[in-house]
């Protein structure tokens, strides 16, 4: 039959009835030593500032381009409501 025969049992997770594992080395830090928040306030704000300066060329370029499409369009606007733009071209009809 060659399958599974249910005779060695495998064990909880962690305790598969292998050999037992060597070498490993566990450090433990007492809770009273620990700082979690050390030095978060600092990071978050360099983080956060070197991040929008990396972004500053690619946001900087958009806005040109959309106050060159603003300005140019507010011109043109200007000009075919004008005498001279309904003048030159051709008319109310």
């Amino acid at each position: 039959m060659g399958g599974p025969t249910g005779k060695k049992y495998m064990g909880w997770w962690g305790h598969m009835g292998g050999p037992t594992q060597r070498g490993v080395v566990t450090y433990v830090l007492s809770p009273f030593e620990q700082k979690p928040f050390a030095g978060a306030a600092h990071n978050a704000v360099f983080n956060t500032a070197r991040r929008v300066s990396s972004q500053i060329p690619y946001i900087g370029a958009a806005f040109g381009l959309g106050y060159l499409i603003y300005y140019q369009s507010n011109k043109t606007h200007a000009y075919l409501t004008s005498k001279a733009g309904i003048a030159a071209e051709g008319g109310h009809h």
